[in-house]
């Protein structure tokens, strides 16, 4: 017994040096942007030796979601899902596609994964300044038309002012509860083959209160206090998503290779042998036996995605309002307008979006390793 306690001191004294630092320089700081972004921190008084600070509670989070100069960060934001969800969508099937192919041993394939994998060494600074020479108006790929005697594209790709998915910004927190109540829905009916009372009573029936609740009531508090302004999918974002599903597709692929190789070799056999086709064992078999391996691929790419200042600020400079993103914005507003009040609650948004992702995950973890 006493061997036991000497060994949790033993190992509590030698985890405590790292415990101070973290809770210093990691959550004391989190802390203090919190305690800054309820400040009125900014202006021409912002950088004084000892600058006045006054408490103003969440005045600066009303204006970012409600304010009217707070117009160009609810696009921001809008741009910075947009980012997330092509991200997604483009670098883990494009990463899980070359893999597939990667998986049936080609010749070369040692120099095909080298090349494919190759973009993800490079920063984005470089693979930023890159792209913008592709994506130039009077050159790059909209020359390449000419090469084939064609008229060369006048596509704007990184200044273009059209946009599509227009919608109003007050039908936001509607159309996030729709969603929500959606999923909902969704889950329940596919809950109901194993448990329909739980399903009914724990995804089913909430779905369709929190839907009936939008639609009778959930025009009340938008419409009073936010602010009636249009916000869409700006399509000069289309070459910055490029450039980044190009980046890190190569590295969903070397996930996935990896999971593929992991597989027993003798699996597939027996599923080949047992009529299987090669579609029918990667979408029964393979792809999800590789469910961590995606999970993790969302939840890192999805912290990327919020943190894609240096491609942005490469591609399209820190004045292009279509092309913006919360972090730009956050920097901008921090170190440029001296808003430091603002720019930690910007921050903290994407804190808190970050968070969205990765505390579930490890939430699940957690209960995963409670039931072992």
């Amino acid at each position: 017994m006493r061997e036991a306690s000497l060994d949790r001191l033993k190992a509590f004294l030698t985890l405590l040096p790292s415990m101070i630092l973290i809770g210093v320089f990691v959550y004391g700081f989190i802390g203090n942007t919190i305690w800054t972004s309820m400040t009125d921190w900014g202006g021409s008084g912002a950088l004084a030796l000892e600058p006045e600070k006054n408490f103003v509670g969440l005045a600066n989070y009303i204006d970012l979601f409600t304010g009217f100069l707070g117009g160009g960060f609810r696009q921001d934001l809008v741009n910075a899902v947009y980012y997330s969800i092509m991200l997604l969508v483009g670098a883990v099937g494009l990463g899980m596609f070359i893999a597939i192919l990667l998986d049936q041993k080609p010749k070369g394939e040692d120099l095909l994964r080298t090349i494919f994998l190759y973009p993800m060494s490079l920063s984005f600074i470089v693979s930023g300044t890159i792209w913008r020479w592709l994506l130039a108006p009077q050159g790059g790929v909209n020359i390449l038309p000419t090469y084939v005697g064609m008229e060369p594209m006048t596509f704007g790709w990184l200044s273009s002012q059209a946009a599509i998915l227009v919608f109003n910004w007050q039908d936001i927190l509607r159309i996030l509860l729709y969603l929500v109540s959606f999923v909902l829905i969704l889950v329940g009916l596919f809950a109901m083959r194993k448990d329909t009372s739980r399903a009914m009573k724990r995804w089913l029936i909430p779905g369709i209160i929190l839907g009936a609740f939008v639609w009778l009531f959930g025009g009340l508090i938008p419409d009073a206090y936010m602010m009636e302004e249009e916000h869409g999918f700006n399509l000069a974002t289309l070459g910055i998503i490029m450039a980044t599903i190009w980046q890190y597709s190569g590295y969903t692929m070397a996930l996935y290779l990896a999971g593929f190789n992991g597989i027993s070799q003798d699996l597939r056999d027996a599923a080949m042998l047992d009529g299987a086709s090669e579609v029918g064992y990667y979408r029964y078999i393979a792809i999800p036996m590789l469910k961590p391996i995606t999970i993790s691929a969302v939840i890192i790419l999805s912290h990327i995605s919020l943190k894609m200042f240096d491609l942005v600020f490469a591609m399209t400079g820190p004045d292009n309002a279509e092309t913006g993103h919360p972090a730009l914005n956050m920097y901008l507003t921090t170190f440029r307008a001296n808003d430091f009040a603002q720019g930690a609650a910007i921050a903290l948004v994407l804190f808190l979006i970050a968070a969205m992702f990765i505390v579930p995950y490890l939430v699940s973890q957690y209960r995963q390793r409670g039931r072992r």
